[in-house]
């Protein structure tokens, strides 16, 4: 097939996760013989974040040799040439962080005889917490959304905003995540993830700061947009604050660390049952014992206890941390249960099966869907 992209950034992933799994997205198709075209407009703002970080030129030229197959071309919206971009185009996927003006645009095309399919591909939570601006978006003549849980899925057919919609959940990278043993661990626990605009701020003090502080840890945490009184809070909690980390070193930081954990943001933690979002996934695919907030795994996605430790409040985080930090055989069962369901279940190549069968169910022919079996029919 040839696939077109249309997406904020697949170059930076600079506060801006959705990068993680397009990318991951891309190459899958990319190796099972697909065409994949990738736009993103030239004024990104998480690639013009990155490009001001002391090291972000360095870390783009990494992500240009480690994404061979992700080669994004960036637009300027105004002079953006929709017949040249669509022109023998069979599937185009647009991304909910694009313009509502550009997902008008594509709307139309597909009305006045475009014969590509057209699915809309929503990744956050605005549809619980801003419904106004995602109703914005004109999506009657899109073949179908995308969403990355089914709750979502369902808000989107009780609203009326499309006809057909199928829960997509996010998924790990398994060419990029995966374990290194070679890499020594230097801490007792590593977080990765933003501050999070007051979304969870008292929930990182229960889950985190807290917890590492009264259990004396070796803690570092990455991410940006850290206000002053939060880099002040780290401190007191004795915790190392080092900034942006680009996501395909994420599994470095992981090797050197013997626990992670993960705190969701309030609306996946209250209102978005089933959405674990992305980092437990790339966290279990690189087999680092986890210990999650609670979040309710509506889905059924993972099995908790056996992939991960919940924990209720502060006081059990800090009881399942020492716990997992004393006992090498528990890290060691988490790790490989963890590991084991990514593997069978939650790879960005479950999702691009998974969105094969959907294209499929749209009409889009079995040999267009799986070119490599074509060739080897051919051949």
């Amino acid at each position: 097939m040839r696939i077109v992209l249309f997406c904020h950034s697949l170059l930076s992933d600079w506060n801006h996760g959705n990068a993680h799994f397009l990318r991951g997205v891309v190459t899958e198709l990319a190796v099972r013989g697909h065409e994949v075209r990738v736009l993103e407009p030239e004024d990104a703002w998480s690639l013009r974040n990155l490009l001001a970080e002391p090291g972000g030129p360095t870390a783009l030229e990494e992500v240009r040799a480690l994404y061979p197959h992700v080669r994004p071309e960036r637009y300027a919206p105004d002079a953006l040439d929709l017949d040249r971009v669509l022109d023998g185009a069979h599937l185009v996927i647009v991304h909910e962080w694009s313009s509502p003006e550009l997902v008008q645009r594509l709307g139309e095309r597909r009305r006045a005889g475009g014969s590509f399919r057209l699915l809309f591909h929503d990744t956050h939570h605005r549809s619980v917490s801003a419904r106004e601006e995602m109703a914005r978006y004109a999506l009657t003549h899109y073949d179908g959304v995308l969403a990355f849980g089914e709750v979502i899925r369902r808000i989107y057919l009780e609203q009326g905003w499309t006809q057909r919609a199928w829960t997509w959940h996010e998924a790990a990278d398994a060419r990029v995540f995966h374990p290194l043993p070679h890499v020594e661990a230097e801490r007792e626990l590593v977080w990765v993830g933003n501050w999070g605009d007051e979304e969870r701020t008292a929930e990182l003090h229960e889950f985190l700061l807290e917890p590492v502080k009264a259990l004396g840890l070796m803690a570092r945490v990455h991410g940006v947009r850290y206000p002053e009184a939060a880099r002040e809070a780290l401190a007191a909690s004795g915790i190392e604050y080092a900034g942006w980390l680009p996501n395909h070193r994420v599994p470095e930081a992981f090797a050197q660390a013997r626990l992670t954990i993960h705190v969701p943001r309030r609306p996946y933690a209250q209102a978005l049952p089933g959405i674990p979002t992305i980092r437990p996934f790339e966290a279990l695919a690189c087999g680092i014992p986890l210990v999650t907030a609670p979040w309710s795994d509506a889905e059924g996605l993972f099995t908790p206890g056996r992939d991960f430790l919940v924990a209720a409040n502060g006081q059990e985080m800090r009881r399942h941390l020492r716990a997992l930090l004393a006992d090498e055989g528990l890290r060691r069962e988490l790790v490989e249960h963890g590991r084991r369901t990514v593997l069978a279940r939650h790879t960005c190549g479950h999702r691009v099966e998974e969105l094969l069968r959907i294209c499929q169910s749209l009409g889009t022919s079995a040999s267009e869907c799986q070119p490599m079996a074509r060739e080897r029919v051919v051949l």
